[in-house]
Parts: structure tokens; sequence; C-alpha cells
């Protein structure tokens, strides 16, 4: 009756969280539980016409040569055969945590050669391999290509998104597992958060603590908390399935205005506040437009006719107005005195590393 009451009242705690909460696997993640990139070199074979031009993708007639050679099939010394429906590729993909021999993986398929276009090409037999030089995973598979390309006799050509791309869903088999992260962790499971933060950190620890007991979790630093998990791997997933559905509400984000320079967007963060400023932007617009006048002497003057080139430039300076900004001003003032003053977005980046310099704005700007 006892474990019963305990287990009621740690669902009622799980589901009773408050408003703005957020789930502990939403925050962080687990300790050495991660998937692993795997990267290999294959040949794409059944193309169009569209293959590496052997003259100046040399390694791919070496490869082809290699894999023939191992099938028994044998190419006399000093010949080249010249290619058109292979070409040499570079392949990627992510080997998920808890992946087991004999699963699938999706994987990406890129040309390393001048190959035009993938579509319609098959991948033969590769092998991916990890950082340690092992073997995860073999693919080969048909792929599947988003883009195209055309082209004239002319040397006209068109081409939609990348041609020369492609995936092949479940196209790699898992050959060895990765170890278990859960399972060497000892007595403790660190949760590692996707953004550091000492108060986001505190309240896990006290949130965690107050449904499972004293001194279950401890704050390892500001981006990491260790839990006591049972050692049996079984009860230990148990366990987790709890564990991560627990919510709480994380702290709040740094003050800060990301700027992207490139593109002219703004995004800044709901806790910016600038101090007591007045604000006076205006614009300067400079028009040079050219002409030509022409000279023509009467009929019996004798001159020549002669052409004069001839300069307008036009200054012109919109109306500069001054706002001022309030000590303690919020994200939404901002904007609204912003857009009251008709800013473009590039005057506004401009206005926001003035406010910084002068050190009225409370946040951190980042340019990107």
């Amino acid at each position: 009756m006892r474990r019963v009451t305990a287990l009621l009242l740690t669902v009622l705690l799980l589901g009773a969280g408050p408003a703005d909460a957020e789930r502990i696997k939403d925050l962080a993640r687990v300790n050495g539980v991660r998937s692993n990139p795997l990267i290999g070199y294959g040949l794409v074979v059944g193309l169009n016409g569209t293959g590496d031009q052997t003259s100046q993708a040399p390694f791919t007639v070496q490869s082809l040569k290699t894999m023939l050679a191992e099938l028994g099939v044998t190419i006399p010394p000093g010949v080249n055969p010249q290619l058109k429906n292979v070409a040499a590729v570079a392949i990627h993909a992510e080997l998920p945590p808890f992946a087991k021999a004999g699963q699938t993986i999706d994987i990406t398929v890129s040309s390393i050669g001048n190959s035009g276009s993938l579509r319609g090409g098959a991948l033969l037999m590769a092998p991916l391999k990890g950082v340690d030089g092992e073997v995860y995973a073999i693919a080969q598979g048909n792929l599947v290509v988003g883009g195209f390309g055309a082209s004239g006799a002319d040397g006209s050509r068109i081409s939609v998104n990348v041609p020369s791309a492609g995936r092949i869903p479940n196209g790699a088999i898992v050959e060895r597992a990765v170890p278990d992260g859960m399972a060497s962790n000892g007595e403790e499971l660190v949760l590692d958060l996707h953004r550091a933060d000492f108060t986001t950190v505190q309240r896990l620890v006290e949130a965690v603590n107050s449904i499972y007991g004293p001194e279950t979790a401890r704050a390892v630093d500001g981006g990491s908390v260790a839990v006591r998990a049972p050692f049996d791997v079984s009860a230990r997933i148990g366990f987790m399935s709890q564990l991560e559905n627990i919510e709480l509400s994380p702290g709040d984000a740094p003050a800060k205005v990301v700027v992207n320079a490139r593109t002219g967007t703004i995004v800044i963060g709901a806790n910016v506040r600038v101090m007591p400023a007045a604000v006076s932007h205006g614009s300067l617009t400079v028009s040079i437009s050219e002409k030509v006048e022409v000279s023509q002497p009467n009929a019996l003057a004798g001159g020549e006719t002669v052409a004069a080139p001839e300069s307008n430039i036009q200054v012109q300076q919109t109306e500069s107005r001054m706002f001022v900004l309030e000590g303690g001003t919020s994200l939404e003032e901002i904007v609204r005195a912003v857009n009251d003053v008709g800013a473009a977005p590039g005057d506004l980046i401009a206005i926001l590393e003035a406010l910084k310099q002068v050190g009225a704005l409370r946040a951190e700007l980042e340019i990107i």
C-alpha cells in the first residue's frame, strides 16, 4: 500500500507543473548518450552520362580498377577506361545512440569529383567508418536526388537545387553497436543542459530532490547535474522514463540582441532594457545623373558637331526626428519607438550599436 501511495504521489508531481514549465528531456541530455558521425567513400554507377570526367578526376578510375580487381576482373596496365556513368562520392551519416547491428540508418551521398548530377545513380557497397577507424555500417542503394539539371549544345545550362548530392533512406546497415553510455556511468547519471545556466541547474536539483528525496541530485557545475540512479539497466531505464518527464521552470535567458548584418535580421531578447538616452537618426540621399548635350553649329559656320557631357548632382536630406528612451525601456517600447521614426532594419542596427557604445543598451550585442 505504501509503494502504491508513493507511486501515485510521483505521478501527481510529474503532472502538476507550472504553466511555463519544460520537461527535463527538453532541457538536458544524458551524458554519454549521443549520436556518432560516420564517413565513407564509394562509387555511384548507372548515371546518364553525368559521371566524373576521368581526365580531371583520376581517383575515380583508380577506385574502379581496385573494385574490379577484387571481383576478379583485371584491366591491362596502361589502359584507362573513359567513364561517363561513374562518379566518386563521399558518404556521411549519423549513427544514433543505442543502434544495434542489423538496423538501418539514412545516409547522404555527395559528389567529390566533377560529376554534373547523381540523379538515377546507385551507390555500390561502401564501408562507413567512425573517428576510431572502425567500420560501423555498410552503405548501398539507389539515390534519391531532389535537384536536376539540363544543358544545351551551345553551353547553356540550368540547374534546380543541387543535383550533385542525394540521400538514401535506410541506405546503410549497422554492423556494430557503440558502447552503451548509460551503462558505463556507474551509480550516477549526469544530465548536461543544452544551455548552461546556474538558475536552471539549481531548479533542476530541487525538482528531482523534492520527488525522489534529498541528495538524489547534486549540481556538478553551471551546466550539469548528477543524479543517483539504480545500477540495474532495466531499473535505470524505468527511472529515466520518470525523470525526463519532470517539469520545471528554467532560468530566464540572458539579455541579448542578435544581429545578422548580411540579411538585416534583428532578434531582441525579452530581457533587454535600455537606460535613458536620446536618439536621432536620419539619412542622406545623393543622386547623380549623367546626360549628353549635342552642340550643332549653323550649316554655314564651318564648325564641327561635338557632344558635351553634363552631370546633375542632387542631395536630399530626409527629415530626422529625435526620440527619447526612458530608463528601463522594454522590448515592446523599443520596437514601437523605432517604428514611429520609420527606421529600416539597417538603421536599427546602427541605433543599437550606438546605444551599446554609450552604455545605454543593457544587453549583449552579438553580430553574426
